[in-house]
């Protein structure tokens, strides 16, 4: 469990747009580790917790995207019913809100990757690890 750097990406929904940041990614031999799209009308957010964010962040300001960067707290977690809810239990007893979230495994992995943006990471963290 990490407190890690989040690039959120502001960017126009049209195809071939999550192509070319993910080819600037690749050129720069930068790994994606999670990423999470939410999508507007004309734009979309791309959320992705990468291998290098400060050459990301660097990359995606020289191409003119609008970028913010932020903590989030990434977290190897058991891929089993009810583990998700004891995380959130856990920090809402200690009042920090998880504004939002996202995983993925596959069906048969014993563990998953989990991304939580709350309100206060340093304190969460160290809730989690107690």
């Amino acid at each position: 469990m990490q407190i890690a750097k989040q690039l959120a990406l502001f960017l126009e929904n049209r195809p071939g747009t999550l192509a070319r940041v993910c080819c600037a990614l690749s050129v720069a031999k930068i790994n994606i580790y999670a990423i999470s799209t939410s999508d507007t009308v004309d734009h979309i957010v791309v959320r992705m917790v990468v291998s290098d964010p400060a050459q990301a962040l660097q990359i995606f300001q020289e191409h003119g995207s609008l970028v913010v960067e932020t903590d989030v707290l990434v977290l190897e977690s058991s891929n089993q019913p009810g583990s998700l809810g004891q995380i959130a239990h856990k920090l809402a007893e200690a009042n920090i809100n998880i504004e939002y979230a996202y995983c993925a495994t596959i069906p048969n992995a014993k563990k998953g990757l989990l991304v939580l943006r709350v309100g206060n990471p340093r304190k969460a963290l160290k809730i989690l690890n107690s």
